[in-house]
């Protein structure tokens, strides 16, 4: 077959290649001027004194003691009364008794057996109607009993490689002989000796006595079913078998499908490949390797935290609070030597951990 790859062809370029990307053949930089912060000063001035630790509610709240509540409780007092009590009740006064009324009973229908015979034949026995056809062969291989003349070899593996050895028997532990005690034994116990008998009398049934009559006639042995059920005689239906309607074939396969009669081969075209070249680019031209943030980054010193100093520079000691933190206060504040980039400046006083 001829393969539907086309052939590689290599574009050769001629000339110098432009190295000037379009953002710096574009790109302006202009300059700008850094504008200053609207930010006030600070005029908070902390206070001198030490905190009072008392709250406004300590200041302000005077105790008045403990003043004695009312109880509004009635007192839990019986109150007897002389009269005896007579026992009537809006119940026994007001209640009308009624005697039961006669239970309704719905009266049964009576069976009416019907008049139609039975029809026993289903669906697919109407319907259905079997073609004829030979029976399936089996595929199945014919069993052969394998038997050969040659005598049995009883040695195996493991009569071979197996050696019985000397096993000991175990040692049974003996038990000591069993010595009935001297002493008799007393037979006595707690429930015999505590318990005190009672004489009870049976406890008479509460369940009424059965008022069910002895029958003296003979059992009926007539039922429902007997008499309106009506057994008929009834035979199997023979299977219906619809005739054959499509004849079988009697020529000889001639072995030629439909695609192979009616497929038309075409002749194939290749298709063209837009794909370039992969050619690797040569010049002697070395390859500039500045960009503008080689050129116009200026490295700055990195801000330390000031609690990584023992004493911070520019800081003086103040105090230490309950949870053991250092407070130091700024010397120079027109000096800023803890600035952040964001433009957010330290505050006044800086807490260390110790």
């Amino acid at each position: 077959m001829i393969p539907a790859r086309p052939i590689e062809r290599k574009q050769i370029r001629e000339g110098k290649i432009d190295t000037v990307p379009t953002y710096r053949d574009d790109y302006r930089q202009w300059e700008s001027e850094r504008r200053d912060l609207f930010k006030q000063g600070q005029t908070y001035q902390p206070p001198t004194g030490k905190f009072g630790n008392n709250t406004t509610f300590q200041d302000d709240f005077i105790d008045r003691g403990m003043a004695p509540t009312i109880s509004f409780k009635p007192p839990n007092i019986v109150k007897t009364c002389a009269s005896p009590f007579n026992g009537v009740t809006s119940h026994r006064i007001s209640y009308v008794p009624h005697g039961p009324q006669p239970r309704y009973f719905i009266p049964k229908e009576q069976y009416k057996p019907s008049k139609q015979p039975l029809e026993d034949l289903t669906t697919h026995r109407l319907n259905f109607k079997g073609l004829l056809g030979e029976l399936a062969k089996s595929c199945k291989p014919a069993h052969v009993k394998v038997a050969s003349d040659a005598r049995f070899d009883s040695i195996s593996e493991f009569r071979d490689n197996f050696q019985p050895w000397s096993v000991s028997l175990p040692q049974f532990h003996k038990f000591p002989d069993y010595v009935p005690p001297t002493n008799p034994m007393d037979m006595d116990t707690i429930t015999h000796m505590d318990y005190i008998q009672h004489r009870l009398s049976p406890v008479a049934p509460i369940r009424p006595a059965s008022q069910r009559g002895k029958a003296h006639g003979p059992f009926p042995t007539s039922t429902t079913t007997r008499d309106d059920f009506k057994a008929w005689d009834s035979g199997r239906q023979e299977m219906i078998k619809r005739e054959q309607q499509i004849p079988k074939p009697t020529g000889k396969f001639g072995g030629l499908t439909t695609f192979q009669s009616h497929y038309i081969p075409h002749e194939i075209h290749l298709t063209q490949s837009c794909k370039p070249l992969g050619m690797r680019i040569q010049t002697s031209v070395p390859f500039d390797s500045g960009t503008m943030y080689r050129a116009d980054y200026t490295p700055k010193k990195p801000d330390l935290c000031p609690a990584s100093y023992p004493s911070p520079p520019g800081y003086e000691f103040e105090r230490t609070d309950e949870h053991g933190h250092k407070h130091f206060r700024e010397v120079t504040p027109q000096i800023d030597i803890f600035s952040l980039p964001n433009e957010n400046h330290v505050p006044k006083e800086v807490a260390v951990m110790s």
